[in-house]
């Protein structure tokens, strides 16, 4: 199920069968400088896979560092198609944006990691790509510091279109380094590019990436390959972007680690140092409950862990009887992925 089976520049609109794979779908959209604006990540370093497809995509609800201002994957779906576990071809949405009547499945089935349905087709909307961009960096900000300059960047007038910390860097930026994109036109860039370095200038120093840096720079931390190598345990942590800080010294302090920031941390990527007790999922879990809530999700670990912990973080009871009512109505005989997101689902 390959290939792009409908794509309108002019409408800002592209169909294509589940098992495309993003990089084919990306070069054709930005062939005609247009984008994903989603930033979908490809984990193939964290996974040792080939790269992700479209279905994929969709089926995690993937997003990459655009995400505060662009949304994730099910902000940008127009349409699908999918076989349920009953074996019926299901079809919700279409190729405009008000075009649901009745239950929104393709939301749905978005982020449903295949439990409910196969996906089939997709149609999803694109948008105009930035005619240029650049990247601001501060050096040398600890951890609550550089949270506070991002809540500071996102909040002010200067369109940021992503924000991160890296407590080690990248591999060609050296760490501690805070980032701050701005994209559009070449004038306005500019102009806010001033204002941000104005504005967070005081806190380190203050280095820019140009357009070509900047790509490779937001590449690097949208795949998290500073946390490619080895294969201890890997934690998404989706959190309140004000406590990121306190809550990855919690973390710290209960299971040694690295950290880096994304979402102007509202999304913490954390790499155990090893796999013993379980990469201490009980602590992290807890750490989190303390600290506002939030959710953890195990991404990378030994099978005999994963057998052993939660990948996703656990429902309350309500809504977990909820998940279980969805899951019968479309997958009474459970043959689809049973107990890939929960036990029983």
């Amino acid at each position: 199920l390959t290939g792009i089976t409908l794509y309108e520049p002019e409408e800002l609109v592209l169909s294509a069968w589940a098992g495309t794979p993003l990089a084919e779908i990306e070069a054709a959209v930005a062939a005609k400088g247009q984008m994903l604006a989603f930033e979908p990540p490809c984990f193939a370093k964290l996974s040792g896979g080939d790269g992700g497809t479209l279905g994929g995509m969709i089926a995690c609800n993937l997003a990459g560092p655009r995400r505060p201002k662009a949304g994730s994957a099910r902000d940008h779906i127009l349409g699908i198609e999918a076989v349920t576990g009953r074996g019926d071809l299901v079809k919700s949405g279409g190729r405009v944006v008000k075009n649901v009547t009745g239950y929104d499945l393709s939301k749905l089935l978005t982020g449903s990691f295949g439990t409910l349905a196969a996906l089939t087709q997709i149609t999803i909307k694109v948008l105009p790509a930035a005619e240029t961009e650049e990247t601001i960096l501060v050096s040398g900000s600890d951890d609550a510091v550089a949270v506070g300059l991002m809540s500071a960047a996102l909040n002010s007038s200067n369109e940021v279109s992503a924000s991160a910390h890296l407590p080690v860097g990248t591999g060609a930026v050296p760490g501690p380094v805070t980032a701050f994109r701005i994209e559009g036109f070449a004038p306005s860039v500019a102009a806010r590019g001033d204002t941000l370095r104005a504005l967070v200038g005081g806190q380190g120093s203050v280095t820019t990436l140009d357009r070509e840096g900047s790509q490779a720079f937001w590449a690097s931390v949208r795949d998290v390959d500073g946390m490619a190598a080895g294969d201890t345990p890997l934690w998404r942590l989706s959190v309140t972007p004000n406590r990121a800080a306190d809550i990855v010294a919690a973390l710290s302090a209960a299971v040694p680690g690295t950290a880096q920031y994304d979402w102007a941390g509202g999304l913490i990527w954390f790499q155990a140092k090893s796999d013993a007790h379980g990469a201490g999922h009980a602590a992290i879990r807890s750490v989190l409950a303390a600290h506002g809530g939030g959710h953890a999700t195990l991404v990378r670990a030994s099978e005999e862990l994963r057998r052993t912990v939660d990948v996703f973080e656990p429902q309350p009871a309500p809504l977990a009887a909820l998940s279980a009512r969805v899951k019968e109505s479309f997958d009474p005989r459970h043959i689809l992925n049973p107990g890939r997101m929960y036990s029983g689902v």
